[in-house]
């Protein structure tokens, strides 16, 4: 069978143009997490299959139909994992005791895999920046993870108006359903997943599955489909009702509102409809949306998930985080004309005329490299000329010319491609002029 040069389907290769973007995100990602003091962790790719049957019972489309799992030789049934909040609840679990209840801020940059149909912003493997805390108090756990992705797009060159944040609370939306429509949990979970698909199935659509799972009399029905419909369109606490205004959860997210204008966000509106796709999150959740026309689509968005180490069997502590993919991001700095003008590696290349050795320019080489100076070297046998065309095309701006009669005389020519400057200096003057160029 003939071996095919493109990548498997939905993943990618980083060429180093490619890679210049990725680093350039992943840069920036890191720099903003650990400005707040959170610390980088990682784990294998590889989980037990079993981690993510316990975390997804309610919402069975990734273990069923998106993870890729197989069995080892060991007969043990093994993933490739989806997503990170599973992996970091797992390493805190297996450490509880000696974490202790200290306040735990960590955050990664993993690549996770899921079988799903390529498509815009969705591949089968991305990389996403997870940033989580436990042990951070409610409100202030959610407030500092929304400042930081505020501050993740801002260190992007992101204006707040290109973006929008919306907020809302699972652990609110239960009470309702529960005390105002009578739900029981099993509807309760499935509620949710049609609030998680609402704008891609459409009103009508939505609208006859909500009548579905209210109770069939007749006007029952009809006054619990008119509350969600008042839910769906709800853009302020005040227009809920009195008594369900008057609920923690509510008052938790009405605070939560009010800190982050306080702080200064006033792009974050609240929206029922988010309530995210796992059933691991218990509480506030929020989502980030693109407001650009041409890329109008949810980037990413996080939560609180506090069962979730309880789940694991160890004694409990609360947590919260988000997760910020690589390919929703780079969409969105495209979208936004926020992508910077990347150089390669290399700032000069150094071109060796009439065969001259290598090992006779290390020094110059050394010389530079000394200085802060990335010289790449062009030694192949071919016209100058060919030489200095193959380094334009990789936008290198400079070249130094190297030949035996130079390096006896100590002085090279050095140009400046964009400009086609040329000059001929001592190594001190070469070092001092890309300094000045720099």
């Amino acid at each position: 069978m003939q071996i095919k040069h493109q990548p498997y389907k939905g993943v990618r290769d980083f060429y180093p143009e490619d890679w210049r973007l990725q680093a350039y995100i992943f840069k920036v990602w890191a720099e903003v997490a650990e400005s707040y003091g959170y610390e980088r962790y990682d784990a294998s790719v590889l989980e037990y299959l079993e981690l993510y049957r316990l975390k997804s019972q309610g919402n069975s489309e990734i273990l069923n139909e998106q993870i890729y799992s197989f069995v080892d030789r060991g007969q043990r049934q093994v993933a490739l994992r989806p997503e990170m909040t599973p992996t970091v609840a797992r390493m805190i679990a297996a450490r509880r005791q000696e974490l202790g209840a200290a306040p735990i801020r960590w955050y990664s940059i993993p690549n996770v895999f899921r079988y799903e149909r390529p498509q815009k912003g969705r591949l089968r493997e991305h990389w996403q920046l997870n940033v989580d805390c436990f042990g951070v108090p409610p409100s202030e756990a959610e407030l500092e993870l929304i400042l930081i992705a505020c501050d993740v797009l801002k260190r992007f060159k992101a204006a707040p108006n290109m973006y929008v944040i919306k907020l809302s609370s699972r652990r609110l939306l239960e009470d309702i359903f529960r005390d105002q429509l009578g739900l029981n949990r099993v509807q309760i979970e499935s509620l949710f997943l049609l609030f998680d698909r609402h704008d891609k199935m459409g009103k009508t659509a939505f609208g006859e599955a909500c009548r579905q799972l209210l109770p069939p009399e007749g006007a029952s029905r009809r006054k619990g489909f008119a509350k969600l419909q008042d839910l769906i369109n709800c853009q302020d606490l005040t227009e809920l009702p009195a008594d369900v205004q008057d609920l923690p959860s509510a008052r938790q997210l009405g605070q939560l509102l009010g800190d982050l204008r306080v702080a200064g966000i006033t792009n974050a509106v609240l929206d029922f409809k988010i309530v995210r796709g796992f059933d691991y999150y218990t509480d506030i959740v929020f989502e980030i949306f693109d407001q650009e026309a041409d890329n109008r689509r949810s980037m990413f968005g996080g939560g609180r998930y506090d069962g979730l180490l309880e789940s694991l069997g160890v004694e409990p502590l609360s947590g919260a985080g988000f997760g910020m993919g690589d390919v929703t991001t780079a969409d969105f700095l495209a979208a936004h004309r926020l992508l910077p003008a990347f150089k390669p590696a290399a700032d000069i290349c150094v071109i060796l005329l009439e065969d001259a050795p290598y090992i006779k320019v290390l020094p110059v080489l050394r010389s530079l490299r000394a200085e802060g100076f990335n010289p790449v070297v062009d030694n192949r046998p071919a016209k100058a000329a060919k030489k200095i065309e193959a380094a334009v095309k990789r936008r290198i701006e400079h070249a130094l010319f190297i030949g035996p009669a130079d390096l006896e005389e100590e002085r090279f020519n050095l140009k400046h491609l964009p400009s086609g400057k040329e000059d001929r200096l001592s190594l001190a003057r070469v070092i001092s002029r890309l300094a000045e160029r720099k």
